[in-house]
C-alpha cells in the first residue's frame, strides 16, 4: 500500500465519529473480525487510526478499497450533502429496460477513463438495488482528486440519478457519459437536498451559503487534518457592568470570574466541523480560531 492510499484512508478514518467507527468497518468488510478485535477502540482517535491504517497497509489495501469505504462513510452521512437529481428519458424506439447493471459498470468506466485520461471510478451495491458510484477527477495532466469527489446514486427501476459533487465543471462530462451508453436524450437537472422537494430558489441560497461557510472554513482551518488536542480552557475575570444602578453585583468589587473548557477527542476537528454542520455560524470567534497558531490551550480573559 503506498503513502497516498494510506494518507486517503487515514483521513477517511479521521472523519468517522467514534460511535460510529465499528460499524461502519464492519460494513466496510475489508477488515476481518479478528483484525478488528485486535484493536483497541477506547483509546484516542489518532493512535485508534495508525493501527488501523497499519492493519490496512498489512493487507495491501488498494485504492478501490480505499474509496469503498469513502463511500460507506458518505452514504452514513448523505444527508450533509446538497444533491442534484437528473431524470433520464429514453427515445421512443427504445426498450423499456435502459441497461444491464454489470453492463453499465463496465461501460460506464470506460467511457470516463476514454475521455479523460486521469479519473478513478468505484462501484457499490447498496440497498433495493440502488448502486454508489464514486468518480475522483483529474486532468490530462494530474492524478486524480481523492478528496473532492463526485457522487453518483443510481436506481436501475427508476429513471433519476442522484448527484453530489464539489467540482461542477466535470458535470457536463458526467451527463455525456450517461448519454453515451444508454443513447438517451439529454438528461434534465432539478435540484434536490436531503431528499425534499422545496423552492429551487431555497436551495440555490442554501448552496451560496454553503459555499461560503466551506470556503470561510477552509480559510480559517485549511485543506487539512487538525493537529490534535483534546481540550481548551478560558478563565474569564470581569467586572459587573450594567446600565442600572443600585444591586448586589453592581456593589461588588472583586472580579466575577468564570471558567469554560471545551473538550473532545479531537477539539480542533470537531470545531471545524461546527459551522459546515451548521451548529455555528462561520466564521469562529477568533478565540476558538486561534489555538493552532498561539500553540496554546489555556487562554486567560480579562477586560481591556
Amino acid at each position: 500500500m503506498d503513502e497516498i492510499v494510506a494518507e486517503f484512508i487515514r483521513r477517511t478514518i479521521l472523519k468517522i465519529p467514534m460511535y460510529e467507527m465499528m460499524t461502519i468497518l464492519k460494513a466496510w468488510n475489508f477488515l476481518s473480525e479478528n483484525q478488528l478485535q485486535t484493536i483497541n477502540f477506547r483509546q484516542r482517535k489518532e493512535c485508534l487510526v495508525q493501527d488501523l491504517v497499519l492493519l490496512c497497509e498489512e493487507k495491501c489495501a488498494s485504492l478501490n478499497d480505499a474509496a469503498l469505504l469513502d463511500i460507506i462513510y458518505t452514504q452514513v452521512h448523505r444527508h450533509q450533502k446538497v444533491w442534484d437529481v437528473f431524470q433520464m428519458s429514453k427515445k421512443p424506439d427504445e426498450d423499456i429496460d435502459l441497461f444491464d447493471m454489470e453492463q453499465f459498470k463496465c461501460s460506464f468506466k470506460k467511457i470516463l477513463q476514454r475521455a479523460l485520461k486521469n479519473v478513478t471510478v468505484s462501484f457499490r451495491d447498496a440497498e433495493e438495488n440502488a448502486v454508489w458510484i464514486r468518480i475522483a477527477w483529474g486532468t490530462q495532466c494530474t492524478k486524480p482528486n481523492q478528496y473532492k469527489p463526485t457522487y453518483v446514486l443510481l436506481y436501475p427501476q427508476t429513471p433519476y440519478a442522484f448527484t453530489s459533487s464539489k467540482l461542477k465543471s466535470f458535470m457536463p462530462l458526467l451527463g455525456q457519459t450517461f448519454e453515451d451508453h444508454n443513447s438517451i436524450t439529454p438528461l434534465q437537472e432539478r435540484c434536490l437536498e436531503l431528499d425534499v422537494n422545496v423552492d429551487s430558489r431555497i436551495i440555490h441560497e442554501n448552496t451560496v451559503e454553503k459555499e461560503r461557510v466551506q470556503r470561510v472554513t477552509q480559510e480559517t482551518f485549511g485543506d487539512y487534518p487538525q493537529p490534535q488536542l483534546e481540550f481548551a480552557q478560558y478563565k474569564l475575570v470581569t467586572k459587573f457592568k450594567s446600565d442600572l444602578n443600585g444591586g448586589i453585583l453592581a456593589e461588588r468589587k472583586e472580579p466575577l470570574r468564570c471558567l469554560i473548557k471545551f473538550s473532545s477527542p479531537h477539539l480542533l476537528e470537531a470545531l471545524k466541523s461546527l459551522a459546515p454542520a451548521g451548529i455555528a455560524d462561520a466564521p469562529l470567534s477568533p478565540l476558538l480560531t486561534c489555538i493552532p497558531n498561539k500553540g496554546m490551550n489555556y487562554f486567560k480573559i480579562r477586560d481591556k
